[in-house]
């Protein structure tokens, strides 16, 4: 067995279906809410009120990374094992059956799990560049995350291995405006995140051409991608052509409209963000 955390802000429409999903195998899932203020927490109390297993902890946020080690290092679970179940996310019965045979050895600390993004009604396999592994299921006193970017990357003190079975990450679920909203606040942190990468960073070409996994390769990618000009333009062509979002039809082709509008609010954000910096400079010469 393991345990289930769920992280939640404003899933109203998600949080529901979500514990649908698990409760049937699980007998520990704790959701750590952000103070959410829409009916999260009250739809979360009604499942608790009806004696199922599952508990509610709040936390303000801080960022993808924090929120996530704070949970590890302070929400004591009842098993020593757990999985990161996002709102947006569901569990199935093959991948819970997977994760409980896992958890019964002690040569790995930790499995990535490769997602099945569903995007306008359809799964979009080919731009979403499946199989897109995450760290999903763990020993909670072996892994920590911590910022990058927008989100987060996991710190593993141990071997970790794959998963076969996957599972259903319905994105945008909550409409596109929901979509823009998030994504404009992302893309702060992603330049914040591309401006300390662009100074600090460099491209590891091994790893690159010849990374031991997806995890490892996916990364040096993104290492690439900040350096190359064109970046919007470059995302969409290799999305849509290359990696061949053409054939994930409409859905595919909104898809990919959307990630390369989503790198130049990055881009325009680093500008930003660097016209801020270069005011400031004046400021103190002036002084």
């Amino acid at each position: 067995m393991f345990s289930v955390y769920i992280l939640t802000y404003n899933e109203e429409s998600e949080i529901g279906p979500c514990l649908d999903s698990i409760l049937p195998h699980s007998d520990d899932v704790i959701i750590v809410d952000s103070f959410s203020t829409d009916q999260t927490v009250a739809i979360a109390e009604q499942y608790i009120a009806q004696g199922h297993p599952v508990r509610l902890v709040q936390h303000p946020f801080a960022s993808h990374g924090q929120q996530r080690t704070w949970m590890l290092r302070t929400v004591e679970t009842a098993h020593p094992w757990v999985y990161i179940l996002e709102a947006d996310e569901r569990m199935t019965p093959e991948l819970y059956a997977e994760c409980a045979q896992a958890t019964q050895q002690d040569q790995y600390i930790g499995y990535y799990a490769a997602e099945q993004v569903l995007f306008m009604n359809r799964w979009i396999r080919r731009c979403t560049q499946y199989p897109r592994y995450q760290m999903r299921l763990f020993r909670k006193d072996r892994v920590w995350f911590d910022d990058y970017g927008h989100t987060e990357r996991e710190v593993c003190d141990g071997p970790t291995a794959f998963l076969a079975a996957t599972y259903p990450h319905y994105t945008s679920g909550k409409g596109f405006s929901r979509w823009f909203e998030k994504h404009n606040r992302y893309s702060t942190d992603e330049a914040r995140e591309t401006i300390k990468q662009l100074q600090q960073g460099e491209i590891n070409w091994r790893d690159l051409l010849s990374g031991s996994s997806e995890v490892v390769r996916r990364r040096a990618l993104k290492d690439l991608s900040l350096r190359l000009p064109f970046r919007p333009l470059l995302r969409f062509l290799y999305m849509y052509f290359l990696l061949g979002g053409i054939w994930d039809g409409r859905a595919g082709f909104t898809w990919c409209v959307l990630q390369a509008f989503y790198e130049y609010m990055i881009l325009l954000k680093v500008w930003e963000l660097r016209q801020a910096t270069t005011a400031v400079g004046l400021d103190t010469l002036e002084q």
